[in-house]
């Protein structure tokens, strides 16, 4: 089979096309005929071995597909792991969830990953409240898209959006943010506190880190939640301890693939989020689909934030 492998660790150059024997699934898992995989920005810290869960070599990267069981020809999503850049991957039983009808790959790939993740970032981590406000940063991208539409069903009050670009604001007012702003940390600070009030911000969702986060964590309210989900700058933040204290406020940090031991933390949020999306309160923003082959620019393109929604490969091209 085609497949995408490294055989070290490194920059995009790293990643190779290649053919390889198809995978053999062990008793607990499934092969899965991959119809699309899904990229994600984690992708780029694996491929450099930086990321939160190390992998040895070679490494066939990608976190999760959609596709159909061979042995069944049932059409699924899936939590691999890793192999996922191929025309077969193996995933275990457990983490493989049936795709609805009428439910197209890229939207069922969406609510996964970055679904699952926006889900649990309001309701595990930060307990949203309801009518408190919500800033969501990098509104337009796979997870904050999706954070932007769940927000309000979830019970938020005002929804802050920052995003890179005019283009990108303008999405995220069309998702259902009640304010879009430059995400440019120079300012930042100061067009989060003018968007609310002076009061602050209830609960951040952040994925950016270095003055990003300091901004948001300066503009955020007494009692106020912070949630990390990610470090795409790759500048970790210090905190002092004695702010936390002065103003009650708290930071929660999330990866998801802590909580893929019970299954009721994916397969019950994955239902309610595919119902959201079977009756349109949340529209999955499918981005650009990549050729296989194409692995190396479309890992390049999100790194560079030229991109907006979900990322896909089709492993056919």
């Amino acid at each position: 089979m085609r497949a995408i492998q490294q055989a070290q660790f490194g920059g995009p150059e790293v990643l190779e096309l290649v053919d390889i024997p198809v995978p053999e699934p062990a008793d607990d898992e499934v092969l899965i005929r991959v119809q699309r995989a899904g990229l994600n920005f984690a992708d780029t810290h694996q491929r450099e071995d930086h990321y939160v869960q190390r992998h040895a070599l070679p490494l066939v990267p990608g976190s999760e597909v959609a596709g159909v069981i061979e042995a069944t020809g049932e059409r699924v999503v899936a939590l691999t792991g890793h192999g996922g850049y191929a025309q077969y991957a193996v995933a275990p039983r457990d983490r493989v969830f049936p795709i609805p009808d009428g439910l197209d790959d890229g939207t069922a790939l969406a609510l996964l990953l970055q679904g699952l993740t926006a889900w649990h970032l309001f309701r595990t981590c930060a307990r949203l409240a309801p009518g408190e406000s919500v800033l969501v940063v990098s509104g337009a991208g796979g997870v904050g898209s999706l954070a932007v539409q769940l927000a309000k069903p979830l019970g938020a009050g005002r929804v802050i959006a920052t995003a890179s670009s005019a283009d990108k604001r303008e999405l995220c007012l069309e998702l259902g943010a009640d304010v879009a702003l430059d995400g440019d940390p120079e300012g930042l600070q100061d067009r989060l506190l003018e968007a609310t009030g002076g009061r602050g911000v209830d609960v951040v969702l952040e994925m950016a880190g270095g003055p990003v986060f300091d901004a948001a964590l300066r503009a955020m309210a007494d009692m106020g939640r912070l949630v990390v989900y990610g470090i795409s700058s790759r500048d970790q933040n210090e905190v002092r301890t004695g702010r936390l204290l002065k103003r009650s406020q708290s930071i929660i940090g999330f990866w998801l693939f802590h909580y893929l031991e019970r299954r009721e933390h994916l397969a019950e949020p994955l239902a309610e989020l595919f119902d959201l999306a079977a009756r349109g309160e949340v529209r999955a923003v499918v981005g650009e689909t990549y050729a296989l082959s194409d692995a190396r620019r479309a890992q390049e393109d999100l790194a560079a934030r030229r991109t907006r929604g979900k990322l896909l490969l089709d492993p056919s091209r």
